[in-house]
């Protein structure tokens, strides 16, 4: 069982900062990641959808025979954690609560940021998190639908970024903000851009790294850590055009990304 895979999901390519992190947090685990491309994004879906989808992606990891589930997209565990961990007998990790805890630890004043989809946004996941948090603790969500779109085009630096982070950022350094969550696992890829705009003074709080740090505490509780004789074997499966997640997936994670397979979930008409 420990050298069993840990499964990493994510409607898309984001999670593969959570990959990356897991690969360099836990450098003698297995990944199987599952990307559903051909239904991406998640983000401006109803929460319904995202439910469905996300529990038809998250049967295959399991029928693969992971040892641990990764929920590595902001809005799908805002729509399924409390569905998953009643439905798997796996751990399941997702990436909403590491970043809270995160974020509470670093935060000197209390006001706290989350910039994330419309969709987590709308679904208030991350201030719901916030709920049980001392009463001087304030959390400010801000959506930022357009970052999404700039990193799968390859744009994660140079004015145009700087402009619409400017312009998402306004209200958060309004509200004197000190500690940011980037509630996307797109947003890492952006830390440059958003750092310069905030400046130092204000902490970035990643989820994909928060989300890393919380499996290893997760695989060692359960006695589930690979040993250091264990030999990786990383697998690629997205339900989309494999050759555009190769070369996505090459951007966000580096050559580990090697041959990609199509996996096929859901209704048959949604089989792209």
């Amino acid at each position: 069982m420990t050298a069993s895979p840990i499964g990493v999901f994510d409607s898309g390519f984001g999670g593969l900062t959570v990959a990356r992190e897991i690969l360099d947090q836990l450098p003698h685990e297995s990944v199987l990641y599952l990307g559903d491309t051909a239904r991406t994004p998640y983000g401006p879906r109803p929460i319904a959808e995202v439910r469905q989808f996300a529990l038809e992606c998250l049967d295959r990891l399991v029928a693969h025979g992971v040892k641990a589930l990764v929920i590595a997209c902001n809005s799908a565990s805002a729509a399924v954690l409390a569905d998953a961990r009643e439905r798997y007998d796996v751990p399941v990790v997702e990436v909403i609560r590491p970043a809270v805890r995160r974020a509470m630890a670093v935060t000197r004043s209390g006001r706290i940021g989350v910039i994330s989809t419309e969709a987590t946004h709308q679904s208030r996941a991350y201030l719901d998190s916030f709920v049980a948090a001392p009463p001087e603790v304030q959390v400010f969500s801000q959506p930022c639908p357009r970052f999404v779109e700039l990193v799968e085009a390859g744009i994660t630096s140079g004015p145009e970024v700087v402009e619409v982070a400017r312009g998402y950022l306004a209200p958060l350094q309004a509200e004197g903000v000190d500690t940011l969550i980037l509630g996307c696992t797109h947003y890492p890829l952006l830390t440059a851009a958003l750092q310069y705009v905030l400046g130092e003074e204000v902490s970035l709080v990643s989820s994909a790294a928060a989300t890393a740090a919380d499996l290893f505490r997760v695989l060692t509780d359960g006695d589930l850590l690979a040993g250091e004789e264990n030999e990786p074997q990383h697998q690629w499966l997205t339900t989309g055009d494999p050759r555009g997640f190769t070369f996505l997936a090459r951007r966000f994670l580096g050559p580990e990304v090697d041959q990609v397979h199509r996996a096929f979930v859901g209704r048959a008409e949604e089989r792209v």
